[in-house]
């Protein structure tokens, strides 16, 4: 542990000899160089205090580290900015410089051409990096601030061929990602709350991660909770969270007594949760199945849901629309299985909290481990709607990919 501290300050400090450089070069005021560097030794402080009393079971803690952590990211990111060019015009005097060497000890009459720089001068790479981190300080701050709260609603249509008459038009509200954990403003998680029921869907579903790692997180917003509605119900899974795999435990019993009270917390805020089992809706005389299986992730995420057992009584050509926490279990497994899931509603992957969204533009590092990773895909006539999330986890905030409702409405396709 104090040996990847040692490497982490080493990487930061380096990044801020290069980052105080560029802010030398515009101001000579003692106040600015001095408070740089006051604001940057009190992060090194917390930053070792942190690492080295880090308990994730204690609440107080967890949230010092996620400030912590939001605080490296509002200043590190732009201090990497700024120090790029500076770090590639040293590479390039290097490189010079060792061309001069290799120059000088050719045997011919162009052994003391002299090497042109056509390099712009150091206090303008400084300036320019300086404006261009503007932008990556300005949005992180907002995500930080106003970000982690910015909720937004997705409405989408899926068209299948197979849909019960009965049931064209149903809407099914999703969330996922709560992560209560995390929050701290009751006014906006209930503002949030209420925007869900606003919505008027048939069904709600939430897709898991309820908690950081400990049920009692949950305990002050389940008043918060107890108010989502729908006409045929709401309906929740786990996700990897859920487990208390993060966190230390000082029994097997406890680890066990934890998932008890994470049971009994969805049935108290109205949530019926599913365990790999479903529950079927009837509208005059026709079937809708809702299958909820446990946490099934790809390595080293766990594999806990069972679609064997989630389905029992179901027939092979049943409508079926599955909550599945992480959106890789479509890939690897749901979308090849015989029974016929037209429908999987997943979260896990928070967009990274971290990305660009605008028209023509959707992309976050996300995408490279998890290509489904926000959004509405079909593939061989099954669709997967991956939920961006209700919270946030270790980041304290959201950038440029805010906090989603989604919902879906189910249609039925006209027949040719």
């Amino acid at each position: 542990m104090l040996f990847r501290l040692i490497i982490i300050v080493a990487i930061l400090f380096f990044l801020d000899l290069y980052a105080f450089q560029a802010i030398r070069t515009v101001t000579r005021g003692r106040i600015w160089l001095w408070g740089y560097w006051a604001v940057t030794l009190g992060i090194f402080v917390w930053l070792a205090y942190v690492t080295l009393n880090f308990d994730r079971s204690a609440g107080p803690q967890m949230r010092l580290f996620t400030w912590l952590f939001g605080i490296m990211v509002l200043f590190y990111v732009p201090k990497m900015v700024i120090a790029a060019p500076l770090l590639l015009e040293d590479l390039f005097r290097i490189f010079r410089a060792g061309w001069k060497v290799v120059l000088s000890v050719l045997p011919s009459s162009e052994a003391n051409v002299k090497a042109t720089s056509y390099w712009p001068a150091r206090r303008i790479i400084s300036q320019l990096g300086l404006i261009l981190a503007a932008l990556p300080f300005a949005s992180i701050l907002y995500g930080i601030t106003r970000g982690k709260y910015r909720y937004e609603v997705w409405w989408r249509t899926a068209y299948f061929d197979d849909l019960p008459e009965a049931f064209d038009g149903m809407t099914i509200a999703q969330i996922s990602d709560v992560h209560s954990g995390s929050f701290d403003n009751p006014t906006k998680v209930d503002e949030a709350v209420k925007l869900v029921n606003e919505q008027d869907a048939d069904v709600i579903v939430f897709t898991g991660d309820l908690v950081n790692d400990r049920a009692d997180e949950m305990d002050p917003w389940k008043d918060i909770f107890k108010q989502l509605r729908a006409r045929e119900g709401v309906y929740s899974i786990l996700g990897n969270h859920d487990y208390g795999d993060y966190t230390q435990w000082p029994s097997p019993e406890a680890k066990r007594s934890n998932m008890q009270k994470l049971y009994a917390t969805h049935a108290e805020i109205g949530m019926d949760l599913l365990r790999n089992e479903h529950r079927t809706l009837e509208r005059n005389g026709q079937k809708l199945h809702i299958v909820g299986v446990e946490n099934w992730g790809k390595p080293p995420f766990p594999q806990h849901g069972d679609l064997t057992k989630a389905t029992e009584g179901i027939g092979d050509n049943d409508f079926c629309v599955l909550l599945s926490h992480d959106p890789s279990h479509f890939d690897l497994e749901v979308k090849q299985h015989p029974k016929n899931f037209k429908l999987t509603l997943s979260g896990h992957t928070h967009g990274m909290q971290f990305g660009i969204e605008i028209p023509g533009i959707k992309w976050s590092p996300v995408k490279y481990r998890y290509p489904k990773w926000a959004g509405l895909y079909e593939e061989a006539g099954r669709f997967l709607n991956v939920n961006r999330g209700f919270g946030f986890l270790a980041f304290p905030g959201r950038v440029g990919i805010w906090l989603e409702i989604t919902v879906l409405e189910l249609k039925r396709r006209a027949s040719a």
